[in-house]
């Protein structure tokens, strides 16, 4: 430490506002109080900032790099320690504390202290600005924030106290209004077992009567059994007479059975002798006459394109109407109805977006459900134009017909409605108007792409 009126090479002559060294023997005798510290730390932190390098002390240029407030924070301590043992440091500090708290500072240096003066700040400015009685004045500052701190704990201890006190006053309201409750609750309890202990005692006595009213009746029942077992006695004997009476009718109608079968056992033969004779006259006649053994629809006489694959199979009836599903359903329930669906119309119209092979393919897998649960014989017809793409594998119930090369799948529907027998219920699916008037010219009925496809969701 240099003497009080020494001075750096370079330094210029003390000057009011100055900050001067003082005698080793001249320092505070503890630690500076902790606010105070932080307001030193805070302002060597920014001034360190400012230094030119040559001006950074060697212990805190590795921290000279930091921002202020990380060097605050990460290096308070050795902040602290330069501060107290380079004057230079020092000075620097106390330059940008004169600059911070103008006003203090000149008081400092008139020798008075402002009684106002936060007592942090006025322990951080003396002992920075060094005032000839700095240390007194940071002694009493560290007393003043003692006292503060006292004051505030007794504060803050008072407030705890007072909020203790008012927590047990409430507690005890609710300990008085809690034990209120349970003497209320104690008194209905009592009512309550006391209205039990009745009800017992009544239970009691209807039980004991009831007790005596089954002796009672066990005895009637005791009674009653010996009158039943007399009867039964009575009954078995009647009945082991007329078993003797039903084995003897019995054996009467067995002889008139037997005596019946013998009258019919000729008729039956005479009976069986004549069908066979006609069996073996119309198998003579399908073998003379080449007759097939099986009868094609007429549907199978209509020429068209059939694709490979299966042909039609089971048929029976339930399906809507053109416009009302109830009366469809009930034309299909009719017996051996023909449902013909004009294949391209009801798909183009249900599911346009589709390869038209998916499109045949999604139809006839509809129809072909529609068939097993109806049992009407269905029809498919499509145009012939494509009749090239992949073979269609007609589902059992389902027949799959496309036009003939230079005929439409208009012209074809209209073939099989007409190749169909008068009297026949007809049913064809197609939205368009020209099929429809054409059809019912031909005595079919008429019905919507739209409804078999809401028929085919059902």
């Amino acid at each position: 430490m240099r003497a009080r009126n020494s001075r750096l090479p370079g330094d210029h002559p003390p000057e009011k506002g100055h900050v001067i060294d003082t005698p080793h023997g001249d320092r505070i005798d503890r630690p500076l109080p902790e606010p105070a510290r932080g307001r030193v730390v805070e302002l060597a932190s920014g001034v360190l900032g400012t230094l030119r390098p040559d001006q950074v002390p060697g212990p805190l240029r590795r921290v000279a790099r930091f921002e202020p407030r990380r060097r605050a924070r990460l290096a308070a301590t050795l902040l602290a320690t330069q501060i107290e043992k380079d004057a230079e440091f020092r000075g620097h500090v106390a330059e940008a504390a004169r600059e911070a708290w103008s006003e203090l500072a000149e008081a400092l240096d008139a020798g008075t202290v402002p009684p106002a003066a936060d007592p942090a700040t006025l322990a951080a400015a003396a002992y920075l600005l060094r005032p000839p009685n700095w240390t007194e004045i940071v002694e009493s500052a560290g007393a003043e924030l003692e006292r503060s701190a006292v004051v505030a704990e007794q504060t803050q201890q008072t407030q705890v106290v007072e909020a203790l006190r008012g927590k047990l006053s409430e507690a005890k309201e609710q300990s008085q209004r809690e034990t209120a409750r349970l003497r209320g609750e104690l008194r209905t309890a009592r009512a309550e077992i006391a209205d039990l202990r009745r009800k017992l005692h009544e239970t009691r006595n209807r039980a004991k009567d009831a007790e005596r009213r089954a002796a009672e009746e066990a005895d009637a029942a005791a009674a009653e059994r010996a009158a039943a077992k007399e009867n039964v006695a009575a009954a078995e004997k009647e009945l082991r007479r007329m078993r003797v009476e039903l084995a003897e009718a019995r054996e009467r109608a067995e002889t008139a059975k037997r005596a019946g079968r013998e009258g019919r056992n000729a008729a039956d033969a005479r009976l069986r002798v004549l069908l066979d004779a006609l069996s073996d006259v119309a198998q003579g006649l399908r073998r003379e006459l080449a007759l097939p053994t099986s009868i094609d629809r007429p549907a199978d006489t209509v020429a068209a394109v059939t694709p490979p694959g299966k042909g039609i199979g089971n048929r029976a009836g339930r399906m809507l109407s053109e416009q009302d599903p109830a009366q469809f359903d009930q034309l299909l329930a009719l017996p051996l109805v023909h449902l013909v669906v004009d294949g391209y119309n009801v798909t183009k119209t249900g599911y346009p977006d589709l390869p038209l092979a998916d499109q045949r393919r999604r139809l006839i897998t509809g129809l072909a459900g529609l068939a097993a649960r109806t049992h009407a014989e269905v029809t498919v017809v499509f145009d012939g134009a494509d009749v090239d793409a992949p073979a269609v594998h007609a589902p059992r119930g389902v027949r799959v017909l496309f036009s003939a090369p230079g005929e439409t799948a208009d012209e074809l529907i209209v073939r099989l409605v007409a190749a169909e027998p008068p009297g026949r219920p007809v049913v064809v699916v197609t939205s368009d108007q020209e099929i429809v008037d054409a059809v019912r010219r031909a005595g079919a009925r008429p019905a919507s792409s739209p409804l078999l496809l809401r028929r085919l969701r059902a």
